[in-house]
């Protein structure tokens, strides 16, 4: 049984994935972003700060792109920013108008930049008005750790999660491809929105996670178990796995795909992409006074052919 209890436990913005602009806007320099596709990794060219100190809004520090603003000086924001500051530079607080900074456009569509996930292996060179595309779906980028039972912030590779969760989170590590566990809860009419437990099994090269857990669904609780593959969804689809929930004379079945850990637990699970158990059937399987929840849920991963 897991080291995580059976029981219950319980004005500056991000960047966002902004695609190649394809707007009137941009019409003077669509002729570089006919190339932007062309992701294949290239000599790498250096580019100064100062450059990519000129291509940061002031306002929310994030890359720009078309149409970049600038007010009489010279002084450039991006055009998410334009309407937050009342139509004012922020620099030197004269009137913005509409001026287009074309000059820096043109920069920008010059340039070709690192993948900032570099130190995680990716070696591409990517146009400047691909990155943050390219970035949004990068192979190399980390994943996050994908323990349910609190808001952990840790990203990494595979190996590093795997540790982590063990270290850190004391998840049970096995060695193998099936599993027989059994979940025990001695009011299961007391029940909160809380993970139950993770279990990490390693099994043909690769790491998966088992989640039992239980969630308010209207007036009653669900309980529900899936699998997820600590890799890519398209890796996963190579692999199959099965649960069983067996007691009292009764057994139910589920057969899936296991979802891959880009996907977050909740979408995972609000998604009932697993084994899902009402809690008045949960109750005859465990049969008794039906005051104790008994599951036993057995099960096994296999690799496509």
């Amino acid at each position: 049984m897991s080291a995580g209890s059976p029981y219950f436990e319980d004005l500056r913005c991000q960047p966002e994935v902004i695609n190649p602009p394809q707007n009137e806007d941009c019409a003077d320099i669509g002729e570089h972003m006919n190339e932007l596709s062309q992701h294949t990794a290239k000599p790498n060219l250096a580019v100064s700060s100062g450059v990519r100190e000129l291509l940061e809004c002031p306002v929310c520090l994030n890359a720009m792109y078309p149409p970049i603003h600038q007010c009489s000086n010279g002084h450039t924001l991006c055009s998410g920013c334009k309407p937050r500051v009342h139509n004012r530079c922020p620099t030197c607080r004269h009137e913005l108008g509409n001026i287009r900074c074309l000059a820096l456009e043109k920069v920008a569509a010059s340039l070709e930049l690192p993948c900032k996930y570099q130190s995680f292996g990716c070696i591409g060179i990517i146009p400047y008005y691909s990155k943050l595309n390219h970035e949004s779906q990068c192979s190399f980028r980390p994943y996050n750790c994908p323990y349910a039972g609190s808001e952990c912030a840790v990203i990494g590779n595979i190996p590093y999660l795997v540790a982590h969760l063990k270290d850190d989170h004391k998840v049970d590590m096995h060695v193998g491809s099936t599993f027989n566990h059994r979940y025990v809860k001695s009011n299961p009419h007391e029940v909160e929105n809380a993970t139950w437990m993770l279990t990490v099994f390693s099994c043909f090269g690769q790491y998966f996670c088992l989640h039992f857990e239980a969630f308010q669904l209207g007036m009653a609780p669900v309980y529900i178990a899936f699998l997820r593959f600590m890799g890519d969804d398209e890796t996963a689809k190579n692999f199959s796995y099965s649960l069983e929930l067996g007691g009292n004379g009764r057994k139910m079945i589920w057969q899936g795909v296991p979802r891959g850990i880009r996907d977050s637990h909740r979408k995972v699970r609000d998604s009932f992409d697993g084994l899902i158990i009402q809690r008045n059937m949960a109750l005859f399987f465990s049969g008794g006074d039906r005051k104790e929840l008994k599951l036993r849920v057995t099960g096994r991963i296999w690799k496509e052919q």
